[in-house]
């Protein structure tokens, strides 16, 4: 149950957030919070390219192959109970405690494991790297959907998410130039990897420390003066920044809050499923179709390349730069038309587009029509619409429930998605490339076929959240019964 405080407030806050201009600050946000997808990019980038080396005797661990994936399972394992541990300690104690308790988390992880002495070490530092990021999803997430305005939330949010793969064309082309044993030992490349993150890192923290606690989560939890001042602060800032005075905001857009300490995890899965049940499966097919194909397809593109196209080792993680570039794009384009088209045609459109796109590459690739130049290309074009779609998927469920729940319900999806994907998809996708490229089209019509369905989801379940403050696309729990309208329900 959930412990409440009997004050009752009335706060024009998030009409307040919501009305502002774009400025400095907001870029402000942007950089402390948002980067980290870069950070989450380049950790997986490097770990996925340096697998080889780990298993060199010279490397100074010399891991067995089945050991370098019992590794990247461990770090799934991580970030799935990682985002759910920290998804929860966000909705109670606050976004700014655990957006630099995650970060810090990913920083001693990360620098541990650069001083690996056994394959045992290894793994326990990659559990806990992972715990990071997957805390980061929730905190960061929740975080930036309640600082940004209504207006700009999608194609910011769909940016931020899309730079995750400028952390894999990073990583990728730093991974070349440290695993060079000409420049350096084989034992001290793949830990610079690893210290080089931590630094980024770093830098990260030190910005993030400027970045205030969400005014929303204050003013629900006992804290309205204190969120009244950070709002004053921000709207002072802004209005220096751009040159502008801001307009008032009408009385009739304030909330009318019944005051809580914490909502209980009981309380968070009884809205979920019981009144948003419609919003729950939206969420999950999601997910499940995005997670599924990036797990299954991109993450063994190489194999595919070596073992099927006859690509040199060498030469293969190179082709991870222009399909990086590609799932850039492709959020940064379209983007924009999040907003203005709105979220149903788009995630619907990106969904099924890059299912409809994906069978067709199963087609060419078993007729044997495509090389490794031309299947690179396809998969450029098919995740330029995927990673539009998967960018929104965060968006999505981060806007379509109650503030208290926010961060607990990326979590939620964040470690549902990413467990079946990262597990049941490279395992299936593994036996295919054993088998050959009839049974690798056959994965690939397996994955087009989920994100489809979900596209079909979306259709039909899909929130028209476009434009809309937070509070009007999912009604908070705290909103007193006197105030309420109808909640929007499924």
């Amino acid at each position: 149950m959930s412990e409440k405080s009997h004050a009752t407030i009335t706060t024009k806050i998030p009409a307040r957030m919501d009305r502002l201009p774009w400025s400095k600050w907001h870029w402000m946000v942007v950089v402390g919070l948002g980067t980290v997808w870069i950070l989450d990019g380049l950790e997986v980038t490097i770990v996925g390219a340096i697998g080889s080396r780990l298993t060199d005797p010279d490397s100074g661990l010399e891991l067995s192959p089945g050991q370098i994936g019992q590794a990247a399972a461990v770090y799934v394992l991580g970030a799935c109970l990682g985002s759910l541990f920290f998804g929860y300690l966000t909705d109670r104690f606050g976004r700014k405690k655990l957006f630099l308790l995650t970060l810090g988390v990913y920083l001693a992880a990360t620098v541990a494991t650069a001083f690996s002495f056994n394959p045992l070490w290894f793994f326990i530092c990659r559990f806990f790297t992972g715990a990071g990021i997957g805390g980061e999803y929730a905190a960061i997430n929740s975080a930036i959907d309640e600082l940004i305005p209504a207006k700009r939330r999608g194609v910011v949010d769909l940016a931020i998410n899309g730079s995750y793969w400028l952390g894999c064309a990073f990583g990728a082309v730093l991974t070349v130039f440290l695993l060079n044993e000409d420049l350096f030992a084989a034992s001290l490349g793949w830990r610079l990897a690893f210290g080089l993150g931590a630094v980024f890192g770093l830098v990260i923290l030190l910005v993030r420390r400027n970045v205030p606690e969400s005014p929303r989560w204050m003013f629900i939890h006992g804290r309205n003066d204190d969120a009244e001042k950070t709002v004053a602060d921000i709207e002072e800032r802004v209005e220096k920044d751009t040159g502008e005075t801001l307009e008032s905001v009408p009385d009739d857009t304030a909330l009318e809050i019944q005051q809580r300490k914490s909502t209980g995890f009981g309380e968070i899965v009884k809205v979920a499923v019981t009144q948003y049940p419609k919003r729950f499966v939206l969420g999950l097919s999601l997910f499940i179709g995005q997670a599924f194909l990036y797990n299954a397809v991109f993450f063994t593109y190489a194999l595919v390349l070596t073992q099927l196209l006859d690509v040199p080792d060498d030469v293969a993680p190179w082709s991870l730069v222009p399909i990086a570039i590609g799932n850039f794009l492709g959020p940064v384009l379209l983007g924009p038309l999040f907003d203005s088209l709105g979220r149903k045609i788009m995630i619907s459109t990106s969904y099924i587009g890059s299912g409809v796109l994906l069978l067709g590459t199963a087609w060419l690739f078993n007729a044997g029509a495509l090389d490794a130049f031309w299947l690179t290309a396809c998969w450029v074009v098919v995740f330029f619409f995927a990673s539009a779609g998967a960018s929104a998927a965060y968006l999505t469920v981060s806007e379509i429930f109650p503030m208290e729940t926010r961060a607990m319900a990326i979590a939620f999806f964040y470690a549902v998605g990413t467990g079946l994907g990262g597990i049941v998809g490279p395992l299936l996708f593994g036996q295919f490339i054993e088998s050959g490229i009839p049974d690798v089209a056959l994965g690939y019509v397996i994955g087009a076929g989920l994100m489809i369905a979900a596209g079909l989801v979306e259709v039909f379940l899909g929130v028209k959240a476009e434009r809309r403050s937070l509070e009007d696309i999912a009604t908070p729990l705290s909103q007193t019964a006197a105030q309420k309208t109808a909640t929007p329900k499924g």
